[in-house]
């Protein structure tokens, strides 16, 4: 899994992930790659992550999140959705590209919904749309 090491939503993230992907899977930011994928040009890291799987298949932006992840048992049905469901797909492209757009508003986001730990993720988003509905009610 190739990412932008300069990005700090994207070191959140892979910092979650590396802890529920398959232990095979190598992260490394696209800086440090020193030559190891010459055959692609570094643009094309530099516009979206990149999954490169053993057989040298190549995933890009949200398919190579999705792919990493699908070692995981607990979201291996993201990557199936993504390949079949053509909603999903475009969702998920849109989604990403808006997150690319604006980086460190979802990392901003990011840490308020979940803390700044990503090794231990906490749900504060549950607790603020408790109090919202709450508040509603009231």
């Amino acid at each position: 899994m190739i990412w932008d090491g300069n990005c700090s939503f994207c070191r959140f993230w892979i910092s979650y992930w590396s802890g529920i992907c398959d232990k095979t899977i190598v992260f490394i930011p696209y800086q440090d790659l020193d030559g190891q994928f010459s055959d692609i040009d570094i643009i094309h890291f530099q516009q979206a992550s990149r999954f490169i799987d053993q057989e040298g298949n190549i995933y890009s932006g949200p398919d190579s999140a999705y792919k990493s992840l699908s070692t995981s048992q607990k979201f291996r049905f993201l990557h199936q959705w993504y390949q079949k469901s053509p909603a999903f797909r475009t969702l998920s492209d849109r989604l990403y590209q808006g997150i690319a757009n604006n980086r460190s508003f979802f990392f901003r986001l990011t840490k308020f919904l979940f803390g700044s730990n990503p090794e231990n993720l906490r749900p504060f988003w549950a607790v603020y749309l408790f109090v919202l509905i709450f508040l509603i009610f009231i």
